[in-house]
């Protein structure tokens, strides 16, 4: 058997997105006991549209943190402020009563009140550290729960467009031109879905290094002998739209300058496919 030509075929991408019938699903299983390098290319295709989707991660925007911080800091400083008069209230009546007290005879009682003011300032500073403590740790849960909504919502919208990419790919209108290696690259591959109806192409990298600083990745259709432009691939979940491409007999991948080059490099070139 000729598993590399098993592996090109694109029946495990297929698998791995589940659109593979179940007659491929149990060829494909049964194949990967029996070929190593089948297993492999299995394993490296999940653990790149893994490391796809966790790369792409995005940051909340800033002023999310801006604003969670900015209501808590005058809930904070309205609630510092009630502290404040709690304890000015509290020590008032306690300096009156020293006033009274001394003006009587009894040292005790004059003792006594002074106790009960270094006390209550004590008791004071416990609780406004404890005020102050239970605070910055509402924040901090405040600011993780925000953080954790925001993911979750780029999550869903990141397995919407996969789900869409799932759909596209099963359309009866949608042609897949595989794109392997070419001789010194054999280990790169790549996907082209070219819709014969619509004409509109899309691309999944399945297997590309990461470009190099100001480099990208150009998807060219050859078109009557001759390249033709048929964009750039930008990172994006699922499967890249490129540009509309009526009639193509071939599709080829070169890596260029940022933004793309008029002409393919051919000696940067990585996978390429005929179509059909």
């Amino acid at each position: 058997m000729n598993t590399q030509e098993y592996i090109q075929s694109g029946i495990i991408e297929s698998y791995v997105l589940g659109m593979a019938s179940s007659a491929e699903v149990a060829e494909l299983e049964q194949l990967c006991l029996q070929y190593p390098e089948i297993k492999k290319a299995l394993n490296d295709f999940e653990l790149a549209l893994e490391a796809n989707a966790l790369s792409k991660a995005v940051t909340p925007p800033p002023q999310v943190k801006k604003q969670i911080f900015a209501a808590l800091q005058s809930n904070f400083v309205e609630n510092e402020n009630k502290a404040a008069e709690n304890t000015k209230a509290l020590a008032s009546p306690l300096n009156e009563m020293m006033v009274v007290k001394m003006n009587q005879p009894s040292r005790f009682l004059a003792a006594a009140s002074i106790i009960l003011l270094v006390i209550s300032g004590g008791m004071n500073i416990y609780f406004y550290s404890k005020f102050k403590e239970t605070t910055q740790q509402y924040q901090a849960l405040v600011l993780e729960k925000n953080t954790l909504q925001a993911n979750n919502q780029i999550m869903q919208t990141k397995s919407l467009d996969m789900f869409n990419s799932m759909q596209m790919m099963t359309d009866p209108n949608m042609q897949k031109v595989s794109m392997p290696g070419i001789t010194g690259k054999e280990a790169n591959y790549a996907t082209v879905f070219w819709n014969l109806k619509s004409k509109d192409v899309y691309i999944l990298p399945n297997k590309l290094p990461q470009p190099a600083n100001g480099k990208q990745y150009q998807l060219w259709a050859i078109v009557d002998g001759k390249p033709v432009d048929a964009g750039v691939i930008s990172d994006c979940a699922g499967l890249c739209k490129m540009k509309n491409i009526p009639s193509a007999s071939m599709f080829a991948i070169t890596l260029e300058k940022l933004g793309g080059s008029e002409t393919p490099t051919l000696s940067e070139m990585y996978v390429a496919g005929k179509v059909g």
